[in-house]
Parts: C-alpha cells; sequence; structure tokens
C-alpha cells in the first residue's frame, strides 16, 4: 500500500465518510423516529470516547515508568495505538456527526447553554488531538511528558465532561 493509503489523515477521513455515510441512511431509514435512536446511539459513542479519553493517559503513566523497548513499553505502544484508532477516533467521530445532526433537529444553535457546551467538546477534541499525537510520540520513544505531567492531563477530560454534562442536563443559560 502506499504511504498515502497509510496516512492517518487518510483513515480520519474513510472513518468520517463511512460514519457520516451510515449515519445519514440511518436517519433515512427510521425518518420521524430517528432522533430517539440517533440520541441514544451518539450518548453510546460519547461513554465510549471519554472510556478511552479517561483510559490513554493512565496508559502514558505506565509507559513513563517502562524503559524504552521492553517487553512491557512494546505491549503498550500497541494498546495505545488500538485504543486510539479502533475505540476513541470511531466514538468521537460519532459523537460530533451525530451530536451536530442532533443540535441542529433541536435547533439549539443559538442556546448559549450549547454555544458553552460546544466550547466545551471543542476543548475535549483538542485534548484528544494531543493524546494522539502523544500515541505517536509514545510509538517511536520519544516522549518527553512526565508521568506527572499525564497525572494532571489525566483529569483535563474528567472536568470538561462535568461541565458538559450539567450544560446539557440543567441548561443553566
Amino acid at each position: 500500500m502506499s504511504s498515502t493509503t497509510q496516512s492517518p489523515g487518510f483513515r480520519a477521513a474513510i472513518a468520517l465518510a463511512v460514519t457520516a455515510a451510515a449515519s445519514v441512511a440511518l436517519i433515512i431509514w427510521l425518518g420521524d423516529d430517528a432522533y430517539d435512536w440517533i440520541k441514544a446511539i451518539h450518548i453510546i459513542a460519547v461513554i465510549s470516547w471519554m472510556a478511552g479519553m479517561l483510559y490513554l493517559p493512565r496508559l502514558f503513566i505506565y509507559h513513563c515508568n517502562a524503559t524504552a523497548g521492553s517487553e512491557l513499553s512494546e505491549s503498550l505502544k500497541i494498546m495505545e495505538g488500538r485504543l486510539l484508532r479502533i475505540i476513541m477516533n470511531p466514538a468521537m467521530i460519532l459523537t460530533w456527526v451525530l451530536g451536530l445532526w442532533m443540535a441542529w433537529q433541536a435547533e439549539w444553535f443559538h442556546s448559549y447553554w450549547f454555544l458553552a457546551k460546544f466550547a466545551a467538546v471543542f476543548v475535549l477534541s483538542g485534548v484528544h488531538g494531543h493524546y494522539s499525537k502523544a500515541v505517536r510520540l509514545f510509538a517511536t520513544d520519544q516522549n518527553t511528558k512526565s508521568a506527572r505531567y499525564w497525572r494532571v492531563m489525566n483529569e483535563v477530560p474528567a472536568v470538561l465532561m462535568i461541565a458538559i454534562v450539567i450544560l446539557v442536563v440543567v441548561k443553566p443559560f
């Protein structure tokens, strides 16, 4: 295979296209009943994404303490890569695609609570990108961050999740 089809950007584009196509097909197939099904799938995707966002930095902490090239280090590289590619990336894409569709359906784009939630999810996506870069650095034994750094970064998704849930459930403004 060429290096173009192996690139993370190409794979992400394919995953996004497949997810979008499947979502559109589901919406067309279910018609008026689509909203509740889309919301259920969205919640499942959010839970999956958050599980990865909370677990991956824990793997980074263990990886910081592993000797480069050791059996543990090599196992962690595989675990980190698979967690990101197989669970986190598809879950994040589903979260975004389905969440934006629901916001459009419910006409939330002018609600202040939604704009605040959107900003928090955008920041969470930035943290996801930071974690993606870290997976690539760990895979080549080039991580420069300490275990303490990753302990702190482990809390960021949790704080964002709390804010997002409060904004969605309470809709304070």
